[in-house]
């Protein structure tokens, strides 16, 4: 017997379908509008002719400020510094009379391109899951098409150190420059360094709407859990420091292989930590494996500053925008750390690590520390060459010096003081890079809608 399948179709299908339709419409054009949002936004082809910048008030970013200097950039390379530079045939020339000039700005710790928005689990690829994961390197996880790179570098922000987190052993950062295609493109230093999470050694209250789901837990004594993460780090460092004084291998072990460069000091130890005890515990690695470290947070590192100078050990300030760390410090305490650290002589930066901000405020948090016990050029510093000596860049970029890369900002005002920094021209290794970015377009765009002039 054949089967007749007959289709039914009543209005209710029919205004069924036709919903589906529209809807389906409605995603595709947001698609669409959602794809232009930024397409016109794209990397600055390579200098092909000198550019010649006149008149402009230079912040070498070493201390030295230049009045009425100028500045010749040659096949991506500053060439020339001085008064009385002359342009070359052919050269295009910006006068930056009125204007300041600066180095790139740099981001010392930053998860730029790895996260896109913090509370969406699938825009995030900044970890794995496990505790030592040193082969991980965040520069093949570098997303360049991240709608947050353009608002860095309005506000001068060219270079960013790129690190992975989670673990105990969070595996391999990299310095990237701001105006790329890919991640190959934008490396700029490749695997510079190693990241570790120093435990916390402090026990963490009770309490929460889930604390009771699996009934009573015993009560672990947190120094010795910290203690018994850190013997492992040490384990781990211990046996790849071994690995790495043979010359001959039966087999190739790749998670000693990747640090290598710790021992030769090729790259360096980046440990996160905030409190003294943290900091005192990661000093030993120092001792006992001779490695060049910086610790990235540094809350407390006031405290310790002599320490730190004494076993050459830098200090990243990760977020200067905070409150203290006990209710006995003086509120502005994170405020003033840059400067006691500054007076001890320990070599420091100063970052920006605020989920909501992104970077942006780097500048405004270099701002802040020149109001509490910092010059400007000292905080100016913080962001630029001493970042760049951190991060093992200095030969390259952080400061305008003839034989480095023209990574350079002009700005109208102070680019520490949010009022007055508007940055009108960034370049990068030379390229004239776009200024605009996604918040802009969508200012441009409500105030073309309300008619606001």
């Amino acid at each position: 017997m054949k089967t007749l399948n007959l289709k039914l179709e009543t209005p209710f299908h029919k205004n069924k379908n036709h919903m589906k339709k529209i809807i389906v419409s409605i995603a595709f054009a947001s698609i669409i509008i959602a794809g232009k949002a930024q397409e016109t936004i794209y990397p600055s082809a390579k200098q092909t002719q000198p550019i010649l910048i006149t008149n402009g008030l230079v912040h070498v970013g070493n201390g030295q400020v230049l009045d009425k200097t100028s500045i010749l950039i040659h096949d991506g390379k500053i060439t020339q510094v001085g008064t009385s530079v002359t342009a070359p045939a052919g050269a295009q020339t910006i006068d930056a009379g009125g204007k300041h000039i600066y180095p790139g700005l740099i981001l010392t710790n930053s998860n730029l391109g790895l996260v896109e928005v913090n509370s969406v689990r699938a825009t995030n690829d900044v970890q794995e899951i496990g505790t030592l994961n040193p082969g991980i390197r965040s520069l093949v996880a570098y997303n360049t098409d991240s709608k947050v790179t353009n608002t860095l570098r309005s506000q001068g922000i060219l270079l960013a150190n790129i690190v992975p987190e989670g673990g105990a052993v969070s595996g391999s950062s990299s310095v990237v420059q701001l105006d790329a295609w890919n991640w190959e493109d934008a490396a700029y230093k490749i695997d510079n360094g190693i990241h570790i999470n120093m435990p916390s050694f402090l026990r963490r209250p009770a309490g929460g709407r889930f604390a009771r789901l699996g009934g009573d837990q015993p009560q672990v004594d947190p120094v010795k859990l910290a203690l018994e993460q850190v013997d492992q780090i040490k384990s781990f460092l211990q046996e790849a420091k071994a690995y790495a004084a043979e010359t001959n291998h039966a087999e190739t072990n790749l998670k000693f292989a990747v640090v290598k460069g710790l021992f030769n000091k090729s790259q360096k130890l980046f440990v996160h930590a905030n409190t003294v005890k943290q900091m005192l515990v990661a000093l030993d690695f120092v001792k006992t494996f001779g490695v060049d470290m910086v610790i990235v947070g540094g809350t407390d590192s006031w405290q310790i500053a002599d320490l730190l100078k004494q076993n050459n050990v830098a200090v990243i300030v990760s977020q200067p925008h905070n409150l203290p760390t006990l209710e006995d410090d003086d509120v502005d305490q994170p405020y003033k750390t840059p400067a006691m650290l500054q007076k001890a002589g320990v070599l420091y930066a100063i970052n920006d690590e605020d989920g909501q901000t992104r970077g942006r405020n780097l500048g405004y948090n270099a701002g802040t520390a020149a109001t509490y016990g910092l010059t400007k050029e000292q905080a100016l510093q913080a962001i630029t060459l001493n970042a760049a000596k951190i991060l093992g860049i200095a030969d390259k970029t952080g400061s305008i010096e003839a034989g480095k890369d023209a990574n350079l900002v002009i700005s109208t005002g102070d680019i520490l003081d949010m009022r007055t920094s508007i940055v009108t021209d960034a370049f990068i290794q030379g390229r004239k890079i776009v200024l605009d970015n996604k918040q802009k377009q969508l200012y441009e765009r409500y105030k073309y809608k309300y008619n606001l002039k």
